[in-house]
């Protein structure tokens, strides 16, 4: 397994993640993880210390040590970390700029899904989610997302929520129609504002994949705004 990396030093190592491949083994089949990769390339301990979906693209980080671990998960619980995620989603939002503040639990009619819906299955968590638009074009909207908590499919259940699911979501969106070109699930995380454990921070993005740079093209300033990985494709 290739992947590219990002960003190293010696406490810290993030990747980009490409769609389609999961962060670690979930039990229930034998495919390779980044997770698998991670401790084929560090045996120094350590490990992811969050977590996209199996087509969600972008930035993945993981620790290289014991104390970096600890450092890094309690800088994500205690949202010392900036997540900032590119969204292509169905419809044109009134609003162009929002929070989303809806507790999530998991769906009473399918074990897969999450839900925003006030009788959500079981325990109930906070979830917060920041958007703005970036782009429109024929009733399809560009956004940056700023999710401030870490939910499992969080971006997702917000989205559909508010009923404007992400392009390509075969979980949230199963009876939408392709749009843009894309072919798997339209979220990727472009990019992470990391505390490290040294006192520094760092800015680390991942370029747009080639898959979603179709999609990119058809948002005008969006294209502009991301010219460097654009043209790449």
């Amino acid at each position: 397994m290739e992947l590219s990396t990002l960003y190293e030093d010696a406490d810290v190592v993030a990747v980009n993640k490409p769609a389609g491949l999961i962060t670690h083994a979930d039990g229930r089949t034998k495919e390779r993880s980044v997770e698998d990769w991670f401790k084929e390339n560090y045996k120094t301990g350590g490990g992811y210390v969050h977590r996209l979906d199996r087509d969600t693209s972008g930035v993945l980080v993981f620790a290289k040590n014991a104390p970096a671990y600890a450092f890094l998960r309690k800088a994500f619980h205690d949202r010392e970390v900036r997540k900032t995620y590119l969204a292509f989603i169905y419809g044109v939002l009134k609003e162009k700029k929002g929070v989303i503040d809806f507790d999530i639990g998991r769906s009473r009619r399918d074990f897969r899904l999450r839900s925003a819906q006030p009788k959500a299955k079981g325990r109930l968590r906070n979830a917060l989610t920041r958007y703005e638009v970036i782009g429109e074009t024929e009733g399809l909207s560009l956004l940056k997302v700023n999710p401030e908590t870490g939910r499992t499919h969080q971006i997702r259940v917000h989205l559909k929520a508010i009923h404007h699911p992400v392009v390509g979501d075969s979980l949230y969106a199963p009876n939408h129609p392709p749009a843009l070109g894309i072919s798997r699930l339209g979220l990727h995380a472009y990019s992470v504002d990391l505390p490290l454990p040294d006192g520094g921070r760092v800015y680390i993005t991942a370029p747009v994949p080639c898959d979603l740079a179709p999609a990119l093209a058809s948002f005008s300033v969006a294209k502009e705004k991301f010219a460097p990985e654009y043209n790449a494709c």
